[in-house]
C-alpha cells in the first residue's frame, strides 16, 4: 500500500489542475487573428472582423460578446477575427478606421460595414438571416485591395515608423525634442531633392529634349518661298550690276575711240596754223 504521506496524489491533482486549466478557465479563443500578412485570407469566404484597440473602453465591453460569437462561427459557417489597430497600422489604413470599434462583414471579397446593436444575437441574426445584403458594399475604388487603399496602407505604416523613430531618439539617444525634429526635417529635404531628380532624370529619359543642330545648306529644289524669293531678288541685283557694268565699259570705249580723232585733228590742224602765221 501507499504511505498516506506519499507525494503521488497531490502531483497527480496538480497535474490534472494544470491540464485541465485550459478548457475549465482558459478555453481556447475562436477568433482569428488578422495582420498585414494574412488580410488577403479575407477576400475567400465569408467573414466578420473587429478592428479594436486594447486601450478602447469600448472594445473591452464588446469583447465577451464577440468571444461568444466566435463559438457559433463553425455552426454559422462565417470566420469571426479582430485586428489590433495598434500592432496593425497598415490594415487600419487600408479600412479606413476612423472609430472603435469598427466591424465589417466580407464575403466573397465584398466589404460591407456593420453598424447594428453589438450583441451576440444581433451577431447570429446578422448571418443567418442575411442581413447583410440590405446593405450597399464598399465601392471597388474604396476597397481594401485597391490601389488607393494600399497606398493609404503604405501611409498609416510609414507614420507608424516615423513615430517609433522619434520615440527612439528622444528615449534610447537623449535627444532633445527639437533635435529629432531637425532630423526628419533633413531627411525630408534631403528626399524631396533625390526624388527631383530622380523624376528630371526619368522625364529626360522619356521625352529627351530637342537639340539645335547645323542644317545642311538647302539644294535649289528644297528651298521655301521666302528663301526663293530673296534668291530672284540677288538674282535681279546682280543682273543690273551686270548692265551698268556693260554701260560703264561701253562707255569708257566711246571716249578711248574718240581720243584719238582728236589727237589727230589736232596734229593736222597745227602744221597749218604755222603755216598762216608765217
Amino acid at each position: 500500500m501507499t504511505p498516506s504521506g506519499s507525494p503521488v496524489v497531490p502531483v497527480a491533482v496538480l497535474l490534472l489542475l494544470v491540464w485541465g486549466a485550459p478548457w475549465t478557465h482558459g478555453r481556447r479563443s475562436d477568433v482569428r487573428i488578422i495582420t498585414d500578412e494574412n488580410w488577403k485570407e479575407l477576400l475567400k469566404g465569408e467573414w466578420m472582423i473587429e478592428f479594436y484597440a486594447p486601450w478602447c473602453p469600448a472594445c473591452q465591453n464588446l469583447q465577451p460578446e464577440w468571444e461568444s460569437f466566435a463559438e457559433w462561427g463553425e455552426d454559422l459557417e462565417v470566420n469571426v477575427a479582430k485586428v489590433d489597430v495598434t500592432e496593425q497600422p497598415g490594415l487600419s489604413g487600408r479600412f479606413i478606421i476612423t472609430a472603435l470599434p469598427t466591424i465589417y462583414h466580407c464575403k466573397d471579397g465584398e466589404f460591407r460595414r456593420y453598424q447594428g446593436p453589438r450583441t451576440k444575437k444581433d451577431f447570429i441574426n446578422f448571418i443567418s438571416e442575411k442581413e447583410w445584403k440590405s446593405i450597399e458594399p464598399v465601392s471597388s475604388w474604396f476597397g481594401p485591395g485597391s490601389v488607393l487603399m494600399s497606398s493609404m496602407s503604405a501611409l498609416f505604416q510609414l507614420s507608424m515608423w516615423i513615430r517609433t523613430c522619434h520615440n527612439y531618439f528622444i528615449e534610447d539617444l537623449g535627444l532633445p525634442v527639437w533635435g529629432s525634429y531637425t532630423v526628419f526635417a533633413l531627411a525630408t529635404l534631403l528626399s524631396g531633392l533625390l526624388l527631383g531628380l530622380c523624376m528630371i532624370f526619368v522625364a529626360d529619359c522619356l521625352f529627351p529634349s530637342k537639340r539645335r543642330r547645323p542644317q545642311p545648306y538647302p539644294s535649289k529644289k528644297l528651298l521655301p518661298e521666302s528663301s526663293q524669293s530673296l534668291q530672284k531678288v540677288e538674282e535681279e541685283q546682280e543682273a543690273d550690276e551686270e548692265d551698268v557694268s556693260e554701260e560703264e565699259a561701253g562707255s569708257k570705249e566711246g571716249t578711248n575711240k574718240d581720243f584719238p580723232q582728236n589727237a589727230i585733228r589736232q596734229r593736222s590742224v597745227g602744221p597749218s596754223l604755222a603755216t598762216d602765221k608765217s
